[in-house]
């Protein structure tokens, strides 16, 4: 066949799909960000049912070993997804990947054994990993002047929404029709937003698509000087929070319900926590726009240390503790969109999704982390061992913020002093 009549014939049929405006990108890639958020977070609202299932026959340890592997899967997902959008774009990406995930939630629906889950949250952490930093990305891409941080929350507001839904939903789904029913609900809702972002087009700013630099150069750029420093940073404080916020997805329900709480008060629970990111990082990403997003980065780590030390001196009431959750929903997660505003803010147009492949792979280290040694903890030690655990990582990433808030300062100062080509003044 001849090869320029195929390209033509292709280029036909792009332009017969609407092209989407910069708002309209930015609301599809929050829908994205809250299908994968579900499919993330609905393994947390399941695991006290699971537990129960005597065909699985899982215990709290294998339990935490699922509940973190998707996270492995993810940083593989990061990993080729941001190398395959410089082949074959964003956009492209961010529909297969949307296609990975729903094959893995329908898999993990049929799951007869804990083997078979495990490898079914693998593949789903494949898609979500590949779609988070797409979305994030191209997000970013079409923010408007001075509103980063902003839309970076909007897009990303998607996850804790989703987690809200899953929480939300099993409720009244659970006791009616199990656990695999949440599964097949992700499975299909995936499916209508797959078909929604096959039938649109989208193109990136110039500024992101024309660039001399190979993947490489934009990578090794972010190092120049004493980038390295910044970076770092990034990178650490990623971790840390990522250790805290996704190991209280999925521990936090079940931990409740070992305190003495009923099962639908720990999913009301799990409710608040996804609910109160959600309103919550909207105050903070205004602020941050106004403020800066380190500083205001500093302020929700230390919200979400707080509301870990409310937990475990506190008072173990319903609504002393539905305030302890809220502060570590709002913190945790406006926390992580802060530190990729930050690292975002700090580099050239083109190197944004290079950094945001880097932090994410950092964020689905500790994001598989967490549940994992949470799992352990909680075997140990029950819910106060666990929520120890979680308060020394939140301790951990309010200082390494406090770190990456002067790190940040000094950012315009060695840019003057050495030429980093990735880093612009922040």
């Amino acid at each position: 066949m001849n090869p320029t009549f195929t390209q033509e014939r292709s280029q036909r049929r792009d332009t017969r799909r609407p092209l989407l405006s910069n708002n309209a990108v930015i609301a599809l890639c929050m829908v994205v960000t809250l299908m994968e958020g579900y499919n993330l977070i609905v393994f947390g609202s399941v695991v006290p049912l699971l537990l129960q299932d005597q065909s699985l026959k899982i215990d709290e340890a294998t339990a935490g070993l699922v509940g973190g592997i998707v996270y492995a899967g993810a940083l593989i997902g990061v990993l080729g997804g941001t190398a395959l959008a410089e082949r074959i774009g964003r956009p492209r990406v961010m529909a297969l990947a949307a296609a990975i995930f729903a094959l893995g939630s329908a898999f993990a629906a049929i799951a007869p054994t804990p083997e078979f889950l495990g490898a079914a949250r693998m593949l789903t952490g494949v898609g979500v990993g590949a779609a988070l930093t797409t979305a994030m990305t191209l997000a970013r891409n079409h923010a408007p002047e001075g509103r980063g941080s902003l839309v970076i929350t909007i897009a990303m507001a998607g996850v804790p929404m989703g987690g809200t839904i899953a929480a939300l939903v099993g409720i009244f789904l659970m006791p009616l029709w199990g656990w695999r029913s949440m599964f097949w609900l992700g499975t299909t809702m995936t499916a209508v937003i797959l078909a929604i972002l096959l039938s649109c087009r989208i193109t990136e700013p110039t500024e992101v698509r024309d660039t001399g630099l190979t993947p490489v150069q934009k990578f090794l750029g972010l190092f120049k000087g004493r980038g390295y420093i910044f970076v770092g940073l990034v990178a650490l404080a990623a971790i840390t929070n990522m250790t805290t916020w996704l190991g209280l997805n999925v521990w936090l329900a079940e931990s409740m319900r070992s305190m003495g709480f009923s099962l639908t008060e720990a999913l009301i629970f799990a409710f608040a926590l996804t609910g109160a990111a959600v309103i919550g990082s909207w105050f903070t990403a205004n602020a941050a726009d106004k403020h800066g997003s380190a500083k205001v980065g500093i302020v929700c780590a230390a919200l979400t240390l707080a509301g870990l030390l409310g937990l475990l001196l506190g008072p173990a009431s319903l609504i002393f503790s539905l305030a302890c959750v809220a502060l570590m929903g709002i913190g945790g997660h406006s926390a992580q969109n802060l530190i990729n505003a930050t690292a975002t803010g700090a580099v050239a147009p083109h190197s944004r999704g290079t950094i945001l492949g880097l932090t994410n792979t950092m964020a689905f280290i500790g994001s598989f982390m967490g549940p994992f040694f949470g799992g352990l903890a909680f075997t140990a030690d029950g819910a106060p061992g666990l929520f120890a655990l979680y308060a020394g990582s939140a301790m951990l990433c309010l200082l390494i913020s406090v770190g990456l808030f002067y790190a940040h300062r000094a950012a315009p100062r060695q840019a003057a002093e050495t030429p980093i080509p990735a880093l612009v003044e922040g």
